[in-house]
């Protein structure tokens, strides 16, 4: 995507040194544009932990990268393996929802025991690292394109009046490599000139909606409005949206969705007025040894980001403390959404059921390996 009409991705190789990967610091934005060097094993856990960097692709591939440091490094150390399973334990540790991150992990493990030397490890992990990001990029413009119809067939039934669209968190192109999850049929709808507005939600309490989805549209030229977490109910009370397109982090192989907190009341919300809730994911997410949502480990942040909140002050950007001094804060980062109010699933490979019948009508193949 684009950032002042320049294309970016989210992550990538510097340009003039392989060693070094680069990201936009997400801490920042939208009121800072600042990229971060990544060099380390160290460097590439503390943005995932600390989220320079998130959303469930974006931390799987900056971890793949982060097992390519690990070879790198692993040049000095005295037991090659050890020092590298350590790296891949420490990575491992830094967001327990996203199931990318695992994921992504494990597909680094493979590939680097595959190698016969050091040299060959490093070699492999960095072009394991590579396509994991570029597979991220065809995985999401895929996602897009089978996504495109449903706005198509609201904007046909409303004349060509404007789509309203909810979204909850950010699952755009900066949570990914580029295109985004539920952005990606957004995007493409807007670029073949159909008229959508969305209603951005702030997403308390990094405000993950008004910070990074409501920059990334208005990068992109798209109308929205960015809402308050508690208005989604209300405005399809009224008739004003036309559907809910959300990510999620993990996706039980029967449909249960863990998203950012909040996801689980947009869905009841939308339920109960008959708008269509969407999930948006690549296949990455799903965890097929998973079959009960419930199961799935809650990431609880520090409660800071509760009783804080960061904004622009006088050109500068500062926190400031919401809360009593006295008063304790509880930061749950995920919920969970039942199988029961999900619309249905948008992957790379189609539209599906939010089921275990559904999603394995897609992903067939998967059948024998989740049933051992």
């Amino acid at each position: 995507m684009k950032i002042n009409n320049k294309p970016f991705r989210s992550i990538w190789v510097h340009p003039e040194d392989s060693k070094v990967v680069q990201i936009i610091d997400q801490r920042y934005l939208p009121h800072q544009l600042i990229i971060n060097d990544l060099k380390t094993v160290e460097e590439a856990a503390h943005a995932i932990k600390e989220m320079l960097v998130r959303g469930a692709p974006l931390i799987g591939a900056t971890a793949a990268y982060g097992m390519y440091f690990a070879c790198l490094e692993a040049q000095s150390a005295t037991n090659v393996e050890e020092y590298i399973e350590i790296a891949a334990n420490q990575l491992m540790e830094t967001r327990p929802t996203a199931i990318n991150l695992q994921w992504a992990l494990n597909r680094q493990t493979n590939a680097i025991k595959s190698a016969k030397n050091l040299e060959d490890k490093i070699a492999i992990a960095f072009k394991t690292a590579n396509d994991i990001c570029d597979e991220d990029v065809d995985i999401c413009k895929k996602i897009g394109e089978f996504g495109l119809p449903l706005i198509e067939k609201l904007s046909k039934e409303k004349n060509g009046a404007p789509v309203n669209i909810l979204t909850h968190c950010n699952a755009g192109w900066i949570a990914t490599v580029d295109w985004g999850t539920a952005t990606s049929p957004i995007y493409q709808a807007h670029d073949k000139g159909i008229a959508v507005h969305v209603w951005v939600d702030e997403t308390r309490p990094r405000n993950q909606g008004a910070r990074l989805t409501a920059w990334e549209l208005g990068e992109h030229g798209i109308p929205h409005s960015v809402i308050v977490d508690n208005v989604g109910g209300h405005l399809m009370q009224h008739g004003m949206v036309d559907m809910c397109i959300v990510g999620t982090d993990r996706t039980t192989y029967t449909g249960d969705v863990a998203n950012k907190i909040g996801t689980y009341l947009k869905a009841l919300a939308a339920h109960d007025n008959g708008v269509p809730f969407y999930v948006a994911l690549p296949s990455t997410t799903i965890d097929w040894e998973c079959k009960d949502g419930f199961t799935i480990p809650i990431e609880q942040r520090d409660s800071k980001e509760v009783t804080l909140i960061q904004g622009l002050h006088e050109n500068e950007i500062k926190k400031v403390q919401l809360t009593p001094d006295k008063s304790n804060a509880a930061n749950y980062a995920f919920d969970v959404t039942p199988a029961r109010l999900v619309t249905a699933l948008i992957t790379e490979k189609g539209i599906c059921d939010a089921s275990e019948d559904g999603i394995l009508k897609l992903f067939p193949e998967k059948h024998f390996d989740y049933a051992q």
